[in-house]
């Protein structure tokens, strides 16, 4: 009974979510309150919902402050130098460019928020990419793979879910998984250049009279002059649209669209430079050396992760908005991502407080093992994260970690496997390498949109290339032992 009712909850769950008929929010809450009252527990609901909300709590400080904590980064400019850095380095080499995307995409992914690293890393490279006839394919494909390995970070939103849903903290989650993600980036940097050298015979030399010496020069003088030379090679439909109308497309920011603006140089892009005009020129130091403290706190465990973002945003909030006034706005600007985040992590414990309570996934557990063969059943972990990644394209993260993950890994705790093996596994790929991809995420249509190209050439393009970002980490994952074969 108590079995068949939790599969019908997450079945109705699953439902909802995907068909997008309630919000998560409303589903997560309100079926779990259903199931529990239909199975007879009514008297013992409050109880129930308290303790899934206690679970979760220190899951949900901690991403309510990281996601200010990297707000605030991003807003200071702390990134700005690197962005320079890259494009002074490539120097219009299509090699470069490619793998200097991909560093790029690594650090400002740090912040955790898919939407703000497109933004950020696809406004300051596609004038490059436009300038040189580059395939923006490449562009938006590089950039998927650096974001979703990093969106495995603790304060990403996998991550997150896998710990909110199973009850475990960063420490039995993602630190065992620290070296698999090392693997994944190292691939991706290797795929960034293999990418990359690909694109640069695609285009072959540039002629003579195109150096490529300074690509923030040469953009600056072609655009002054018309741009009336043609791009070194073809590129897909938009970006070579793009380039022969003499970049027509109205840049957007905050204030509207720009119709007049003035010619930039790549990297000063609407999203690229956020450092308002006489801001305190030792602000970026100190802010680099509070983020690397942090991150090296972070992964020593010095302090609790919450207590550390709490920490690290209080300093990093009074350094750079030392009045009551800028505080206030600060706060005011990002309390929305705040808000929707958290809302749907305490929402998550109302589900999790129930099915476990209630003794619900037990039974749903002990009703699957039943009918899975022992030779699976062992390997589990493996099977997980090598379906994880392509499952991105049919489950939201909501749906999968909530709804699904609970499920594996009491299935694997029944063959003796620690369930926090299958949550290593699952972050592996399942709306980490995958997330870029999914049409269920909002942010992929962020990252295409702004790079010009159509999800179904997205997809085609850099799939391969994702899955073996998961296929890497996971023998990573396997070689240094964050779960067992």
């Amino acid at each position: 009974m108590l079995a068949a009712l939790g599969f019908a909850t997450i079945a109705v769950l699953l439902l909802l979510t995907m068909t997008r008929r309630a919000s998560v929010l409303v589903a997560l809450v309100l079926l779990p309150v259903l199931a529990a009252l239909i199975g007879g527990f009514a008297g013992d609901l409050g109880e129930l919902i308290l303790g899934g909300l206690s679970k979760v709590a220190p899951t949900g400080i901690m991403i309510a402050f990281a996601v200010l904590y990297f707000s605030l980064m991003v807003d200071a400019g702390l990134f700005d130098p690197l962005i320079r850095v890259l494009l002074r380095a490539a120097r219009g080499d299509p090699l470069r460019v490619t793998v200097a995307t991909a560093v790029l995409t690594l650090c400002v992914a740090l912040d955790g928020d898919g939407a703000s690293t497109f933004v950020i890393a696809v406004s300051a490279l596609l004038p490059v990419y436009r300038r040189l006839g580059m395939n923006p394919l490449v562009l938006s494909g590089v950039v998927c793979l650096g974001a979703g390995v990093m969106n495995m970070i603790p304060w990403g939103g996998p991550t997150v879910r896998a710990m909110a849903a199973l009850k475990l903290d960063s420490s039995e989650v993602f630190t065992p998984v620290l070296p698999a993600m090392g693997f994944g980036v190292v691939w991706v940097l290797v795929a960034s250049y293999l990418l990359g050298r690909r694109e640069r015979n695609r285009l072959g030399a540039l002629s003579p009279r195109e150096p490529a010496t300074d690509v923030r020069a040469d953009t600056q003088q072609g655009e002054d002059a018309g741009d009336e030379r043609e791009p070194a090679a073809s590129t897909t439909a938009p970006a070579a649209t793009a380039a022969a109308s003499n970049r027509q497309v109205t840049p957007t920011t905050a204030d509207g669209p720009e119709s007049q603006a003035p010619a930039r140089s790549p990297g000063e892009g609407p999203g690229a430079v956020r450092v308002p005009p006489g801001q305190r020129p030792w602000l970026n130091t100190f802010n680099l050396l509070l983020t690397i403290a942090l991150l090296v706190c972070l992964i020593q465990e010095v302090l609790p992760l919450p207590v550390l973002f709490v920490l690290g945003f209080a300093i990093a909030l009074l350094v750079n908005h030392p009045s009551w006034e800028q505080q206030q706005a600060l706060l005011d600007k990002h309390a929305k991502s705040v808000v929707l985040v958290t809302t749907m992590i305490f929402a998550a414990g109302v589900l999790t407080g129930i099915l476990s309570g209630t003794r619900m996934i037990d039974e749903m557990a002990e009703a699957f093992v039943s009918v899975v063969p022992d030779s699976v059943g062992s390997h589990l972990p493996v099977a997980v994260a090598v379906t994880s990644m392509p499952l991105s394209m049919v489950f939201t993260p909501d749906a999968y970690y909530f709804g699904v993950l609970p499920v594996l890994a009491e299935t694997a705790n029944g063959f003796g496997t620690d369930p926090a093996e299958v949550a290593r596994a699952a972050i592996l790929g399942q709306m980490t390498t995958g997330f870029p991809l999914s049409p269920l995420t909002a942010s992929t249509f962020i990252l295409i949109g702004m790079s010009g190209v159509s999800l179904g050439e997205h997809q085609r393009f850099i799939f391969r290339w994702a899955f073996a970002t998961t296929l890497v980490m996971t023998a990573g994952a396997l070689l240094t032992g964050a779960f067992s074969l």
